[in-house]
């Protein structure tokens, strides 16, 4: 297996993201696509990753492997990749996955693989009333806001309208995103609200990194799904368990 990506951050901020929320993840390696499915230690939240073989400039894959890594030494190394960087990924029979940076200088990294026992997770199938698709920038700023003032959020769509509130012990905040070119809100039904923990929030708006635009899914009492994509490179999901209100 030898894998060789051309713009590194595709991996390197998917790292950096995901690692915020996972320690160790089992990547599966196809002829299509680097995949991962994983829970963080609470079983609060889920993350999805696929960066697609149309990412690579070299994507040489013999049969379907899998190999499981401790997310935060993959992170360290990665950080040490420049935006200009050729970045290629190859498994040695020494029981490590050879991390390789080429610039003006080639460095080389071996990652040593580790066993992971966890099951395989398997990926929920949500149907969901609520689709809002906005731009990361908007979105990011709406959750810095209501972060200042509670641990939790409200998220309230109707026709036209998203709304984005938080209340605290003294404070409250709310932000209202009507409907507009770069806001697209689809819902069945007159309203749907439904509330969430910020703290985990925080980590999946670094998804805007690897794109510009969130598509944001809910439901009352019911998982909310973010998702964030760049066209023929990479998918990055997040599945986070509601906080249930009680009336």
């Amino acid at each position: 297996m030898k894998l060789t990506l051309a713009e590194p951050k595709y991996l390197k901020e998917s790292i950096s993201v995901i690692s915020d929320l996972v320690n160790e993840g089992r990547f599966k390696i196809t002829k299509d696509a680097i995949e991962l499915v994983a829970m963080d230690p609470a079983n609060v939240a889920m993350v999805i990753f696929k960066l697609l073989s149309s990412a690579f400039t070299e994507y040489d894959v013999k049969k379907d492997v899998e190999i499981a890594i401790n997310l935060s030494n993959m992170k360290q190394i990665l950080r040490r990749a420049g935006p200009n960087d050729m970045l290629t990924l190859e498994l040695v029979d020494n029981g490590k996955l050879n991390i390789q940076l080429k610039g003006k200088s080639t460095r080389t990294f071996g990652l040593p693989l580790i066993n992971l026992e966890e099951k395989e997770q398997k990926v929920p199938d949500l149907k969901f009333p609520v689709s809002i698709t906005m731009d990361t920038t908007e979105f990011n700023e709406a959750i810095q806001d209501v972060d200042v003032v509670a641990e939790s959020v409200s998220f309230i769509a109707e026709p036209k309208k998203f709304t984005i509130s938080a209340e605290g012990d003294l404070s409250q905040a709310k932000i209202e995103i009507k409907e507009s070119d770069n806001v697209k809100v689809k819902v069945e039904g007159e309203k749907v609200r439904a509330k969430y923990s910020i703290e985990y929030l925080k980590r999946m708006i670094n998804g805007s990194k690897i794109a510009d635009e969130v598509v944001i899914n809910f439901n009352k009492d019911y998982p909310l799904r973010l998702d964030y994509k760049a066209l023929d490179r990479v998918m990055l999901s997040f599945i986070l368990a509601p906080r249930v209100e009680n009336d």
